[in-house]
């Protein structure tokens, strides 16, 4: 099992992991409870119930860096091309933008 924890603006938002059973998304109770809270994606609205999928969440999976940049992160730290996650987690700390990325 692989988990993630999804910042948005440096705070933390929800959880994201992958099992035998797929990708499981869910926002943190406390981040829903915020008057400023955001979705991560107009795709994974707040909302309490878990989303499920059996692939990567599109929006995570836009995050992963390509071409170069991604043979570069996969040569450096050995990654498995078809492991989505594991890319997600090692490359997606620092991402342009709102949302980060932390290893749990």
């Amino acid at each position: 099992m692989k988990q993630a924890k999804v910042y948005m603006h440096d705070k933390l938002a929800a959880i994201l992991t992958e099992d035998e059973n797929g990708f499981h998304f869910e926002y943190e109770k406390s981040y829903l409870e915020k008057s400023d809270a955001e979705p991560i994606s107009l795709t994974l609205p707040l909302k309490e119930k878990q989303y499920d999928s059996k692939v990567i969440f599109p929006f995570f999976d836009g995050l992963i860096p390509e071409g170069w940049l991604l043979d570069i992160a996969q040569k450096n730290w050995k990654l498995n091309p078809t492991d989505r996650m594991e890319i997600l987690l090692k490359t997606c700390q620092d991402c342009i933008g709102a949302v980060s990325i932390k290893e749990i």
